[in-house]
């Protein structure tokens, strides 16, 4: 039986299945920076706080000096952040900050409700800046909706990677943020995690072929929805089809995929699990069950700000000259 179920084109927000919610895919050439985290060029002609039309191939998003997305609440999901290339300065309501990249992973748990910013320095002043990254949105069960909030970090040095080669010699990657591979088991995902359960078959796998390797991505689990993201190389081969770069392939779990690659490397996200089959209402960063717990969500956000927010400005970055590092609720502090 094929396993190829649909192939379709990318844009710039990427269709998921349950459980997940969407994926937000950030490739922007940004220049360099101008020593206070911002682009060393004009923003003229950009429409500043809603710029997403990737002039001269970088956003600036919703941030008015730095990149990034200012500070915003969340309700109902997770959030999982790989930042391949490019930084990530965060900070939150929880009082918790850090700054990622370079192969990081953030893992975040909105539960109850918490307001973050994730902006985009620029830190590098004698080259280019370029980003790289995946925001997953990973629902949460109407058991774990209204869990506290968490915060997590999956540093790229500790994130399990697999290198293997194919039977004619070409090599091939796996970088396990959740799931297995093989005998290789992903770091521990936040403790609500529809993924911390592992008969829910929680994959989310980066992919990287070299040029003409043939690659064999094993059986799921049964019930599971399977989708494997296209985002970098020229063309993929699979059971006849001839599939281009920025495709989405919904692929049958049961059914072992073989992907010959083309005659460029290729990089790949895969996103696998199985569907929570819970009613989803949404607005906007608020995800519930019904519309009452939209209703309350917002009540509760008016209430309380979800703990306020404890830092200067809405757009809060770190010192240009900060290291990648975490600072925890609990005030612990982590430098890489």
């Amino acid at each position: 039986m094929a396993a190829i179920q649909k192939i379709t084109r990318l844009h710039a927000q990427w269709d998921t299945q349950d459980p997940f919610l969407f994926c937000a895919f950030h490739n922007d050439k940004y220049p360099k920076g101008n020593g206070n985290l911002g682009p060393a060029t004009s923003l003229a002609g950009r429409n500043l706080g809603q710029d997403f039309v990737q002039k001269d191939g970088w956003a600036m998003y919703h941030g008015s000096k730095v990149p990034g997305f200012p500070g915003h609440p969340h309700v109902g999901f997770e959030t999982v952040t790989i930042a391949e290339e490019g930084f990530v300065d965060h900070s939150d309501s929880l009082g918790a900050a850090g700054r990622f990249g370079q192969g990081d992973v953030q893992w975040m748990t909105a539960g109850k409700g918490v307001q973050h910013s994730e902006m985009f320095p620029l830190i590098n002043t004698e080259e280019e800046n370029p980003l790289l990254l995946f925001q997953i949105w990973l629902n949460l069960p109407a058991a774990s909706k209204n869990v506290a909030p968490y915060f997590g970090m999956m540093w790229h040095e500790d994130i399990p990677i697999i290198e293997e080669k194919d039977d004619e010699g070409h090599a091939f990657s796996i970088k396990l943020i959740a799931g297995t591979y093989q005998d290789q088991n992903a770091l521990q995902p936040a403790p609500d995690s529809w993924a911390s359960n592992p008969e829910n078959g929680i994959n989310i796998w980066l992919i990287s072929l070299d040029a003409q390797t043939e690659f064999k991505l094993p059986k799921g689990v049964d019930g599971a929805n399977r989708s494997v993201y296209f985002y970098e190389g020229e063309t993929l081969h699979a059971e006849g089809f001839d599939i281009p770069v920025m495709h989405q392939i919904k692929a049958d779990p049961i059914q072992e995929l073989t992907l010959k690659n083309g005659e460029q490397p290729a990089k790949l996200l895969l996103l696998e699990g199985k569907p929570m089959n819970e009613p989803v209402v949404q607005h906007g960063p608020f995800v519930g069950n019904s519309r009452k717990d939209i209703e309350t969500a917002f009540m509760n956000f008016q209430q309380t700000q979800f703990g306020g927010w404890p830092w200067p400005t809405s757009e809060h970055t770190h010192d240009p000259d900060a290291k990648r590092f975490a600072l925890y609720p609990d005030g612990k502090k982590v430098v890489r």
